[in-house]
C-alpha cells in the first residue's frame, strides 16, 4: 500500500470502526453533520458565489481520457440556464483505459482503497455547501433539502456502503495453512491465498432528482471492493455529479492511482449514451435510479452485468384508527409536501375506510378524514415562504404537466396551485394535489404518478385496505408503506403485510419523523424484495455480488 494512501486510512479509521459498529447495532450515528451551523460560516456563506463562478464555462476534471465532444445544457428548476458544458470522452478509449487502471486498484488491496473512500468522503463532506448549490440548480430541492440530502445524507450512503465492503473483505483471511490430518502418515498440508477480485467496470446511472444521494451507494461499493466506475448522469443533473468526480479523481491521483478510475459518461436528452453503456461486455455492475420502463429494459437487456435498481411504486398509507387526527394529519401533509412529492419515498396511495375512521374524539366519517388531510395540507402551505422552503421547485416540466393530466381522475380534494418563489420569479413551483377516488377506480390510483399527487382512497374496511396495498404493492412494488391503528391486534396485521410485500414499515407516526425519511446505519432504504427495487440501500447483498474470491493453494511444510 502507498504511503499517501496509509495515511488516509490512517486519518479516518476511527470513523470507519464507528461506521461498521453502527451498521451492526443499527442506532443513530454520523459523522457528517446535517446542521449547516456545524460548517465554516465563510464556506456557507462563499458557496452561492463559487456555484456562480462555474456557470456559463467548461467544467474541467483531472483526467478525461479520449475527449469525443462536449456536452450540457442543464436548466435550473429555478429558472435559469446554468451554461456549464463538459467533456464527453469516446467510449472505447475510456472503457481501456479504465481496464488498463484496474489491476492496480486491485492488487493496492481493500485498506488501501478503503482509505482512498473514507478520504474521498471527507473532502466531498467539506464541499457539502458547494455540492448544496449545484443539487439545488439541477434536481430543484430547496435549499436545506439540497444540503442535507445533496451533502451529509448522501455521504453517509456512501460511508455506509464502504462499512459493509470491508466488513466483507475483512471476513476473507488473507492467507490460510491448511493442515489435514493422515493418521499414521505426514499430514497433507496445502498453503493457500485468497485474492478480492473485482467484477469489473461498474457504471452507475443517476436520477435528476436526487443526483448524489442515490449514486453515492453504488460508487463508492463498487470502488471500494476494486472496480473502476463510470458516473453517468441524468442530462439535467450532471454539476453535482462531476464534482463528485473531480475529487475522487483528486485523491486517486494524491493516492498514487490513475484518476481514471472514477470518470463521468454525461450525454443529452436527445443523444443518449446509457444503453450503449449498458450493453458494453466490459460493464459488469450496474447501479440504476429512475424510471420503471428503463430499469427494466436493464434488468432484461444487461445479461452480463449484475444490475441493482431502485425505479418506483406504489408508496401506501392505511389509515385504520388514531389517537389525534390532527397531528397524524399534520405529519402526512408534510410528508406530501417535502420536494413536491418528487421522492421515492413519498406516499401516493391512502387508503381509509368509506365507513370512517375511530379517534379518541370519537368516530369520524370518510368526508372528515380526507378534509382534514386537504386541510392540514393547505395550512402547513399557507405561509409562502414556509411552502418554497419545502416544496423546491419541480425538476421536470413533465412533472408540472402531470398534475394538469390527473386532475380528471378523482375528485378535487385540494387543487394544486402555483406559487411564486420570492428569490426566483421563474421557479416552477407547485403544491400538491389531492384527490378523493373509490377503491374501484383502481387504474387511478394503481399507476405511479410522479411528482405531488396523491389519492385517499374509500375502501369497505381496513380488511378491504389490507387486501388492495396487498395486491397493488404486490404487482407494482412500494418502498415505504405506512399505517395508523390504536389496536395492537392490527398493528400485528400491518407487520404481516409489511413482511408480505416485503416493504418497510411506518407505524402511527405523528411527530418528527415522516416515512419518506430514510436514515443511514439505521434504515434499509428499499427491500430488494419487491418490483420496486431490486436492491436495499444498504446491506451485505448490495456489496458482496461486486467482487468474487479467487484462492490459489500449493504444497507447504507443517508448522
Amino acid at each position: 500500500m502507498s504511503q499517501q494512501a496509509q495515511q488516509m486510512l490512517d486519518r479516518h479509521r476511527e470513523t470507519l470502526d464507528q461506521a461498521v459498529e453502527a451498521i451492526t447495532t443499527r442506532g443513530f450515528w454520523s459523522p457528517y453533520p446535517e446542521n449547516i451551523k456545524k460548517y465554516p460560516e465563510e464556506s456557507v456563506k462563499g458557496a452561492p458565489q463559487r456555484f456562480e463562478a462555474l456557470l456559463k464555462q467548461p467544467f474541467s476534471l483531472v483526467k478525461a481520457p479520449a475527449v469525443a465532444g462536449q456536452v450540457g445544457a442543464e436548466v435550473s428548476p429555478y429558472g435559469f440556464e446554468l451554461g456549464v458544458t463538459y467533456d464527453q470522452p469516446e467510449q472505447a478509449a475510456l472503457i481501456g483505459a479504465m481496464q488498463a487502471a484496474m489491476p492496480a486498484w486491485r492488487d493496492a488491496g481493500a485498506e488501501a482503497r478503503v482509505g482512498v473512500c473514507l478520504e474521498i468522503l471527507a473532502r466531498l463532506n467539506t464541499m457539502s455547501p458547494d455540492i448544496a448549490q449545484a443539487v439545488m440548480h439541477t434536481s430543484g430541492q430547496a435549499p436545506m433539502m439540497a444540503f442535507q440530502a445533496g451533502g451529509p445524507h448522501a455521504q453517509d450512503r456512501g460511508l455506509e456502503a464502504v462499512a459493509y465492503a470491508w466488513q466483507a473483505m475483512s471476513q476473507v483471511p488473507a492467507t490460510a495453512k491448511w493442515v489435514k490430518p493422515q493418521g499414521k502418515h505426514d499430514p497433507l498440508v496445502l498453503d493457500k491465498r485468497y485474492h478480492i477480485v473485482p467484477r469489473g467496470i461498474s457504471l452507475v446511472v443517476s436520477c435528476s432528482t436526487f443526483p448524489t444521494w442515490n449514486a453515492y451507494p453504488g460508487l463508492f461499493a463498487s470502488l471500494a471492493t476494486g472496480n473502476p466506475v463510470i458516473l453517468k448522469p441524468h442530462p439535467g443533473a450532471i454539476l453535482p455529479v462531476a464534482m463528485t468526480v473531480r475529487v475522487a479523481q483528486e485523491v486517486l491521483e494524491e493516492a498514487g492511482f490513475d484518476p481514471c478510475l472514477v470518470s463521468l459518461v454525461p450525454d443529452s436528452a436527445d443523444a443518449p449514451v446509457t444503453k450503449e453503456l449498458a450493453l458494453d461486455p466490459a460493464v459488469k455492475l450496474i447501479d440504476f435510479t429512475g424510471s420503471n420502463a428503463f430499469g427494466e429494459w436493464l434488468e432484461r437487456n444487461a445479461t452480463q452485468a449484475r444490475v441493482f435498481t431502485e425505479k418506483a411504486g406504489i408508496n401506501s398509507v392505511i389509515i385504520d384508527s388514531v389517537d389525534n387526527l390532527k397531528a397524524v394529519a399534520q405529519n402526512l401533509a408534510f410528508t406530501l409536501s417535502l420536494f413536491s412529492g418528487q421522492m421515492c419515498t413519498t406516499t401516493q396511495a391512502i387508503y381509509v375506510p368509506k365507513g370512517g375512521i375511530e379517534t379518541a374524539e370519537g368516530h369520524l366519517d370518510f368526508d372528515e378524514v380526507a378534509g382534514a388531510l386537504a386541510k392540514a395540507v393547505e395550512k402547513f402551505l399557507s405561509d409562502n415562504d414556509r411552502a418554497c422552503a419545502v416544496l423546491g421547485a419541480i425538476q421536470s416540466p413533465a412533472t408540472a404537466a402531470r398534475i394538469e393530466e390527473c386532475r380528471g381522475l378523482g375528485e378535487v380534494l385540494l387543487d394544486s396551485e402555483p406559487r411564486e418563489h420570492a428569490q426566483f420569479p421563474k421557479a416552477r413551483v407547485h403544491t400538491p394535489l389531492l384527490l378523493k377516488v373509490d377503491a374501484s377506480q383502481r387504474d387511478a390510483y394503481s399507476k405511479e404518478r410522479f411528482g405531488p399527487i396523491s389519492f385517499v382512497i374509500a375502501t369497505d374496511s381496513t380488511d378491504h385496505s389490507l387486501q388492495l396495498a396487498r395486491e397493488v404493492i404486490g404487482e407494482k412494488g412500494a418502498i415505504t408503506l405506512g399505517a395508523y391503528t390504536t389496536d395492537e391486534a392490527v398493528a400485528e396485521r400491518f407487520e404481516r403485510l409489511a413482511m408480505e410485500v416485503a416493504t418497510p414499515l411506518s407505524l402511527n407516526l405523528d411527530g418528527g419523523v415522516f416515512v419518506n425519511q430514510s436514515a443511514a446505519f439505521s434504515d434499509f432504504h428499499a427491500t430488494g424484495g419487491n418490483p420496486a427495487a431490486t436492491a436495499s440501500l444498504s446491506d451485505q447483498a448490495f456489496v458482496t455480488p461486486r467482487f468474487v474470491v479467487v484462492q490459489s493453494r500449493r504444497h507447504g511444510q507443517p508448522e
